[in-house]
């Protein structure tokens, strides 16, 4: 499960080691019209991740991309505090176009990941509207409106899921994480409050995660007690949360079986209360999200072992 670009750096690397054995579960809660467009932000940081079209110089976005469109926006006066590249505008047009006619953003999302050559199955936690709303003292605000337009700026009070409630995951998520050969579950180091949280948001979701028979484990976004990319640290500090590993196995109690936390947070692990795993998480190259991946894979299976010992069931 993930959210935008530090999932996507490990998903990335789920795919390259797994290929087709990987199913890789969305956050949508950050989706938004825009121009009339339906954007979904972290899907195409995945599929451009995974289908070799990002710009690694940037974080997002393709590469190679172009700005014509937004030029002439601006020339006649129109939004452009999302910047759309002429690349990525066919994405939402596309998207936008079949979403009208009736098909499902699940296949809509599964289409491009095939003709994108991606190995993996990549699908949106939910075909429902869900929309990530952060709380500020002064306002409530769109995530995108927080996130590009504000640049985090605003103090953040709580973050609400505004369409969770009526929300429902697809078959095709429920199907994945009820799948006999299922082996684990890996939260990718996405911001926890705006990239997870919206996932376990909606109800059958999470009670699949639940009920799930296999080792569920959470790769720490935190690195000596600070985010590598986006707002995770100044959202928890906002919240009066300290930025640590306890603080993050305590936001995922009762759902994880165990944390995987960075070497510079070697500390952190005597003060959990639920298995953890000491390794290397800043993901600078391929190499980086392999031998992570291989991390995860170790550790889910040792779990796994530890609760058949025990007579568990995961």
């Amino acid at each position: 499960m993930c959210g935008g670009v530090g999932g996507a750096k490990l998903a990335l690397g789920l795919e390259r080691l797994y290929g087709d054995a990987v199913t890789i579960i969305v956050n949508t809660g950050d989706d938004f019209e825009h121009l009339g467009l339906h954007v979904s932000p972290d899907i195409d940081t995945v599929l451009y991740t995974l289908g070799g079209r990002s710009d690694l110089e940037r974080g997002w976005g393709r590469a190679g991309e172009t700005w014509q469109f937004m030029k002439a926006l601006h020339e006649l006066g129109g939004e452009t505090w999302f910047q759309l590249g002429d690349l990525d505008l066919a994405m939402h047009v596309e998207r936008t176009r079949k979403l009208r006619a009736g098909v499902s953003l699940t296949a809509i999302t599964r289409d491009v990941a095939a003709k994108f050559g991606i190995a993996a199955t990549i699908l949106p936690m939910s075909d429902d509207r869900v929309e990530t709303t952060v709380i500020t003292p002064d306002e409530a605000l769109p995530f995108q409106r927080y996130f590009v337009e504000k640049q985090c700026k605003p103090v953040v009070t709580r973050v609400e899921f505004r369409g969770a409630e009526r929300a429902k995951a697809s078959d095709a998520v429920i199907a994945a994480l009820q799948d006999p050969a299922l082996d684990a579950i890996i939260i990718c180091p996405s911001n926890p409050y705006l990239s997870i949280d919206p996932i376990l948001s909606v109800g059958n979701l999470r009670s699949a995660l639940k009920q799930a028979q296999v080792p569920i484990i959470v790769v720490s976004p935190l690195i000596g007690g600070a985010a590598v990319k986006g707002p995770t640290a100044k959202i928890m500090a906002e919240i009066g949360v300290p930025a640590t590993s306890r603080a993050m196995a305590a936001h995922y109690a009762g759902l994880i079986d165990g944390i995987i936390i960075d070497e510079s947070d070697r500390a952190d692990a005597a003060t959990l209360d639920l298995p953890v795993c000491v390794a290397p998480t800043l993901m600078r190259s391929l190499d980086d999200k392999i031998g992570l991946v291989r991390t995860c894979a170790e550790f889910a299976m040792q779990l796994k072992t530890q609760a058949q010992t025990a007579g568990g069931t995961r």
